[in-house]
């Protein structure tokens, strides 16, 4: 069963508005406050999760290990996160975030736009269940194999008691 001409369209215009305006988003983030989005995901990630090692944080944020690695590279050079070898295994380099870069997630705009977030509070939690299950039906679609799909992106069953209205 083929999908209907139609539909393919529509459903591609929809994908290409929201990449257009992640990628507008990620530049006014880029011009007021020096980061870009995945710079802003690995530092936001580190303060939520870190420290971490370059692979845990890979895996958290989807995005491969030697993205991960030049990412830091340049949150390293802002002073935003320093990287240090585990004292119980000289092999592990963790990356810990700086309070300069705990300075900076504080006062950076979240990663979902403000409009969504704001759109997306006002939603009851059954919309928001039929909204994140699409989005990981589409994923599920994207994907390549080995998991491999859009960076920000994770595939994976949503059940209804994983997901809340504060958690989105």
């Amino acid at each position: 069963m083929s999908t209907q001409p139609g539909f393919a369209l529509w459903i591609f215009r929809s994908l290409r508005r929201i990449m257009r305006a992640v990628d507008v988003y990620s530049h006014k983030l880029s011009a007021e406050y020096k980061i870009t989005s995945p710079q802003l995901l690995c530092l936001q990630t580190l303060y939520d999760d870190g420290p971490l090692t370059m692979s845990a944080l890979a895996k958290l944020v989807q995005l491969s290990p030697s993205t991960v690695v030049g990412i830091l590279d340049r949150l390293e050079l802002k002073g935003l996160v320093v990287r240090e070898r585990s004292t119980q295994d000289r092999r592990i380099v963790l990356g810990h975030i700086t309070d300069s870069g705990r300075e900076l997630v504080d006062t950076v705009p979240s990663l979902l736009q403000n409009r969504l977030a704001a759109g997306l509070s006002r939603l009851e939690e059954r919309e928001l269940i039929v909204i994140a299950q699409s989005l990981e039906r589409i994923v599920s679609l994207l994907e390549v194999g080995d998991g491999e799909v859009a960076p920000l992106l994770e595939a994976g069953p949503i059940e209804e008691a994983d997901i809340s209205a504060s958690t989105i």
